[in-house]
């Protein structure tokens, strides 16, 4: 009978894997269905470090509403339908491609953006991620799908303003991780640069990071995570990475980091642009920024530093 014993044992560790990958799918991937806001609701970042930047964060969700704007709609590879609205600064203005972060959504994230956008003379087109905001889908894949979506809008874009246009493609915490996986495949011409803000380096280093700062060990929880992903949403969280792609990358980028970041480590971006076989590059970090505050914190250096880019890119 030993061997039935053994056999129990090896069913109930089985399933014992499994409950747990799917605990992990479930905690890391999956989003549930999103409501939309009422008129008098805004929502910001959760947070301490968001909290001394609400008001402003919420007059940028204000203005924006009250902006003139275009909703355009795509349809993913797979099948979903994926959301986002374009502000114009001006016919024929360049255009940035803009993708919010993890658990985010394009007004929260992304409402400052067309704020900075049009202080350098740019038209803004907000994106959400499958998965989240207005979009379909309930799996979030820290870039893997994310950035085929990017692509398909890129598509949409040179489509939509014609052979002419030139896009920038930009992105926050994972969106920057998305848009520099996006970088490391065949882009049109119409791109015509990269925005990284607050990059992680792959999703497995951001995902034993933040294991890791929960007081448990990566080595044992990280491999039910990609379990989890690969049984239950159907993607494998290695299949890319954002230093691989920027070793392929053939568009000028431009990588932003706040040097007080905890949540995606400054040293990531630096670690970043150093892989990146663009030219030419920039790296540009803000002294006191938390995570995805480098804008709110540093308001003039970074347009700065975007306005010298452009113009030794001849955007």
């Amino acid at each position: 009978m030993w061997w039935l014993w053994i056999l129990l044992g090896a069913c109930a560790l089985l399933l014992l894997s499994l409950l747990v990958a799917l605990y992990c799918f479930m905690r890391v991937f999956y989003s549930p269905k999103r409501r939309a806001l009422r008129d008098d609701e805004y929502e910001i970042p959760k947070g301490a470090i968001y909290e001394p930047f609400r008001d402003e964060m919420v007059a940028w969700i204000k203005e924006i509403r009250a902006m003139p704007h275009e909703d355009m709609e795509i349809l993913s590879y797979d099948g979903l339908r994926l959301r986002g609205r374009y502000y114009e600064y001006a016919p024929g203005a360049p255009i940035e491609l803009l993708f919010h972060g993890y658990q985010g959504n394009a007004e929260r994230d992304l409402s400052g953006g067309v704020k900075r956008c049009f202080a350098i003379g740019r038209s803004a087109l907000i994106i959400d991620h499958r998965a989240a905001g207005r979009s379909e889908g309930h799996v979030i894949t820290f870039g893997i799908r994310e950035r085929r979506d990017c692509l398909a809008w890129v598509a949409h874009a040179v489509r939509r303003f014609g052979p002419d246009c030139r896009l920038i493609i930009t992105g926050i915490s994972m969106g920057a991780a998305t848009v520099m996986m996006a970088a490391g495949e065949e882009l049109p011409p119409q791109v015509k640069g990269v925005l990284a803000d607050c990059g992680y380096t792959s999703p497995r280093e951001i995902i034993e990071k933040v294991i890791a700062d929960m007081h448990l060990p990566p080595r044992l929880v990280y491999p039910f995570v990609r379990l989890g992903a690969r049984l239950f949403g159907r993607f494998d969280l290695e299949e890319a990475s954002p230093i691989e792609a920027v070793q392929r990358a053939r568009v000028p980028v431009i990588f932003v980091h706040g040097e007080s970041d905890d949540f995606v480590p400054c040293e990531m971006s630096a670690r970043l642009y150093a892989a990146c076989a663009s030219a030419p590059k920039r790296l540009v970090t803000v002294p006191g920024a938390g995570h995805g505050l480098a804008f709110s914190v540093g308001k003039e250096s970074y347009l700065e530093a975007l306005r010298d880019f452009a113009a030794e890119c001849h955007i």
